[in-house]
């Protein structure tokens, strides 16, 4: 394959300063609601912040990509005398966790650096400058991707098995 240069978009956490306000979390439902900013549902945000409030630890972690199967690591991590499984700050959406899957229809969430703005708008509205926002080029191997639409059904078939699917498709298209 064919190395191309790609523009890498990240964003950098600066765990340390994070307050756990959640207005990333709020902005990021808000602008994808639909339509835009109609409604607030948190479950519907790329980004979630981890909690532990005894002990003062607040850990944005955005929506990374689809796994059709669980991980096989299960290791524990001891951070300031608490313990977290590797669970906790995994960016995956996969079967054994519900954290990054739309709550309307199930399907898996990835953060798409709010596309079509001039930026992501939760490191615009962040109070603390917790998250910040970059670019770089990389070379990369060429590699094809899977259609937005193609990543959802496969989901859906995962879930649900390609019968049900296909007679829910059936069924929908007859009453059109």
């Amino acid at each position: 394959m064919a190395k191309i240069k790609k523009k890498v978009k990240t964003i950098k956490i600066d765990a340390d300063k994070c307050n756990g306000c959640r207005t990333c979390e709020v902005i990021c439902a808000a602008y994808h609601s639909q339509p835009k900013y109609s409604s607030v549902n948190p479950a519907a945000s790329r980004i979630r912040i981890i909690t532990h409030r005894l002990d003062d630890i607040w850990l944005p972690v955005f929506a990374g990509e689809y796994s059709p199967s669980e991980c096989m690591g299960r290791d524990k991590y001891i951070i300031d005398g608490k313990e977290y499984d590797e669970c906790t700050f995994c960016r995956a959406t996969c079967p054994s966790r519900d954290m990054f899957k739309d709550p309307n229809s199930g399907l898996p969430l990835k953060c798409d650096m709010c596309e079509g703005e001039e930026g992501p708008l939760c490191v615009e509205w962040c109070l603390n400058d917790v998250l910040i926002y970059e670019e770089r080029e990389e070379e990369v191997e060429e590699e094809v991707e899977m259609e937005e639409m193609d990543a959802g059904l496969a989901a859906l078939i995962d879930k649900h098995g390609f019968d049900k699917i296909t007679t829910a498709f059936a069924r929908m298209s007859q009453n059109k």
